[in-house]
């Protein structure tokens, strides 16, 4: 069985970017556009990983983040940041909030896949 990663990201090319990185080496990709549905989508699907953007309409990546990592049944799902927030301490923030790992858009794929199998297979 393949394993599935939940997708949060607002810009539809990014999902399709993502979507097909991830499709290419036999990941099952769910994707989401808002904060408030990668909260729901975690708790319904359990994925076993997710890909939060941060900043997001509404609830942002930070708060979705720190929602999914309060729920005891879904506090072991890796969250990898992947924003375009670049500034210094920005990668400080993503992991209080509760991300595993942060990667900057734009990514190398080759380096975002790396960054996944340490926590996926």
């Amino acid at each position: 069985m393949s394993k599935r990663i939940l997708v949060v990201e607002d810009h539809e090319d990014n999902r399709r970017i993502l979507r097909y990185l991830l499709n290419s080496v036999g990941y099952q990709v769910i994707e989401v556009v808002t904060g408030e549905e990668g909260v729901s989508a975690a708790e319904a699907q359990h994925p076993d990983l997710i890909l939060m953007d941060i900043q997001l309409p509404g609830l942002d990546g930070y708060e979705a983040t720190r929602r999914i990592k309060a729920d005891p049944s879904l506090r072991a799902i890796p969250i990898i940041a992947v924003t375009s927030y670049a500034l210094s301490g920005d990668d400080v923030k993503a992991r209080e909030a509760g991300c595993d790992a942060y990667v900057t858009k734009p990514f190398s794929p080759r380096a975002l896949l790396a960054k996944i199998r340490e926590y996926v297979p």
